[in-house]
């Protein structure tokens, strides 16, 4: 997780301003290759079984090429001792918002304190929610995520990113956490997922930095030997698995980020005892995490490339190993980070140019709670930051086969049909639907409202209850069965809770079209109170007629599922006096939509 303190980004900067006068390396040289796996050329299956390393590919167990694009959920490495958000979302819903985003890999930090049978804070159990994680510790969470995201076709990394969960540390051990407890641990991990190719490796440290060197042959600092020892321990235990190993920090007297230098893999590489299993990590980050020397270079961002290949990806380009930008972050909040974010996507190659002959890469974070970078979702934990989910859109790749990590039933029932409304109250939806299929049988029906799942049915019915009155909500059905095998999810029905007069209710509400550039446009919405006394608060519905999505809004609050959008009051503007106005803008994408319907409540 990239909380760094002040010190660190200090230390950073000095270290950089101290090795500008280092001339820079040639630029090594980039060998052609031949047959690019082109977009497309992946089958539907791809991601089947272990995986193994070629050259600079990842190949599957058919020897067919994967590209890893995912996301870092981070939780388990902290004092919750569990993926954070679960204290609003079903762990299953988070899961299967990923995948319905284009990522196929989870990357999992943890810490070694899971090993000392914890017990999780702050999960609910509230509504339905991971009704199947109570009691558990946290190792027995992590089975229950490992087996979900395997079900639905999500591959995960097991990063060991802290010794304990108060800190990170420079090196792989501690005072408090030996090497030996970390090898142990590792080897638990092997052993503990063995067979489950869900997991499909470890990532032996995060960020190791000043002291650690790479290739200076003292063993208490070394973290290239470091990574030999740990990576081997794996192995016996599980020789099928990846080995993913980090940079450091400093090479040669030439610093950058924690985990982020491999410049030392050209003279000493690392050296494991089952062949074709190594991929080397780095991360890279913007200003929102520090800022840098070459951020001020006058030919940013043309510079970046440059630095990239020095630091990691000569690698990539001279066929030694896979590389895997393991994190890489920013809020988006400056031009510089925008501009920093574009050429990393394009320097990592765009899956519609080279398919799988790509760079693989894990984004940092799902979370909405990294101080320094923000994530996909945003606060609430449900919306989408948009934006940024959109710069990552070229690089993203083709999905893997669920099915279960043991090798027993990994078939999916077939997708609910036929969801409807079958009757509303003010508090209350009910739903009814067509049977699934299943090659055994279909053992219960998750039923989601937006992406949170709200309960299950072992029938065909279920009553969604301790509803808000006049609101508009919208569900999908999953199927499932025994083995925890997960259909798609149905198509989205929606429907509105019974309120006062039906329609728009104490307030009116009117849209205006302030600019369209055609790949984007702003909006200004006015409320207006109608009513004969004051309001506490409004909400203000609508359906986009097209595939209009929301990036941005100011002095409101909103949530977007497909096309049906609510707005609620800011908490300085829900008050009005009868006849009172409050206004509320935002900007969406792409441009030319036609003038929606809007549905005003007030209370």
């Amino acid at each position: 997780m990239r909380h760094p303190p002040a010190r660190r980004l200090r230390k950073l900067v000095i270290a950089f301003l101290a090795t500008l006068a280092i001339a820079l390396v040639p630029l090594l040289a980039v060998p052609a290759q031949a047959d690019p796996v082109r977009a497309g050329a992946q089958a539907a299956s791809a991601g089947s079984g272990y995986w193994h390393t070629s050259g600079r590919r990842i190949l599957d167990a058919q020897n067919q090429p994967v590209r890893m694009a995912g996301i870092n959920w981070f939780g388990f490495e902290t004092a919750n001792y569990v993926p954070h958000g679960l204290w609003s979302r079903d762990y299953k819903s988070m899961l299967d918002q990923m995948k319905t985003l284009g990522y196929n890999t989870v990357r999992m930090p943890y810490s070694d304190d899971i090993f000392k049978g914890t017990i999780p804070a702050g999960i609910s159990y509230a509504n339905g929610l991971n009704t199947d994680l109570e009691g558990l510790n946290s190792l027995q969470v992590m089975d229950r995520i490992v087996d979900y995201a395997g079900s639905v076709g999500l591959k995960i990394v097991l990063d060991r990113h802290r010794p304990d969960s108060s800190a990170q540390s420079a090196l792989w051990y501690t005072s408090s956490v030996p090497e030996t407890t970390w090898i142990t641990n590792l080897k638990a991990l092997a052993a503990r997922y063995k067979g489950n190719t869900a997991v499909v490796g470890i990532d032996l440290h995060n960020e190791p930095h000043d002291p650690a060197c790479w290739g200076c042959g003292d063993t208490s600092v070394d973290w290239r030997l470091a990574a030999e020892r740990g990576g081997n321990a794996v192995l016996s235990v599980n020789p099928d698995l990846l080995i993913f190993v980090e940079g450091v920090q400093t090479v040669n007297g030439r610093s950058t980020w924690w985990g982020g230098n491999l410049s030392g893999v050209a003279a000493a590489p690392v050296r494991l005892a089952v062949a074709d299993r190594l991929v080397y990590s780095a991360h890279d980050y913007a200003t929102s995490v520090a800022q840098q020397p070459w951020f001020d270079d006058p030919s940013f961002p043309a510079n970046m490339p440059g630095i990239w290949d020095r630091n990691w990806g000569y690698i990539f380009k001279q066929n030694i190993a896979p590389v895997w930008l393991g994190e890489f972050g920013t809020t988006l909040q400056s031009t510089t980070d925008q501009k920093w974010l574009a050429a990393l996507v394009d320097y990592l190659r765009p899956t519609g140019t080279y398919g799988a002959d790509s760079m693989s890469w894990t984004f940092w974070s799902w979370n909405p709670n990294s101080g320094d970078t923000g994530g996909i979702l945003k606060d609430d934990w449900q919306t989408v930051d948009t934006v940024k989910d959109g710069y990552l859109a070229s690089i993203k790749a083709p999905g893997f086969a669920g099915g279960g990590g043991d090798g027993g039933d990994s078939t999916p029932p077939s997708t609910p049909a036929g969801v409807r409304v079958t009757g509303t109250t003010s508090t209350s939806v009910s739903l009814s639907w067509s049977p699934s299929t299943d090659n055994t049988a279909v053992t219960a029906y998750d039923v989601y409202r937006g992406t949170g799942k709200v309960g299950s049915a072992t029938g065909t019915t279920f009553t969604d209850t301790g509803l808000t009155a006049a609101t508009r909500y919208e569900y999908t059905v999953r199927a499932r069965d025994a083995a925890g095998n997960a259909s798609p999810a149905s198509e989205p029905v929606a429907a509105t809770t019974s309120g006062s007069g039906g329609g728009s209710s104490g307030c009116t509400a009117a849209y205006k079209v302030s600019s369209d550039w055609g790949s984007g446009f702003n909006a200004d919405v006015t409320v207006t109170n109608t009513g004969t006394s004051a309001t506490t608060s409004w909400q203000v519905t609508w359906d986009w007629p097209g595939s209009q999505t929301i990036a941005q809004m100011w002095n409101a609050a909103y949530t977007q599922t497909g096309k049906a959008v609510t707005v609620r009051n800011a908490a300085h503007n829900g008050a009005l006096a009868a006849g009172a106005t409050a206004s509320f803008g935002f900007g969406a994408a792409p441009g030319g939509a036609g003038t929606p319907t809007l549905v005003c409540h007030a209370s």
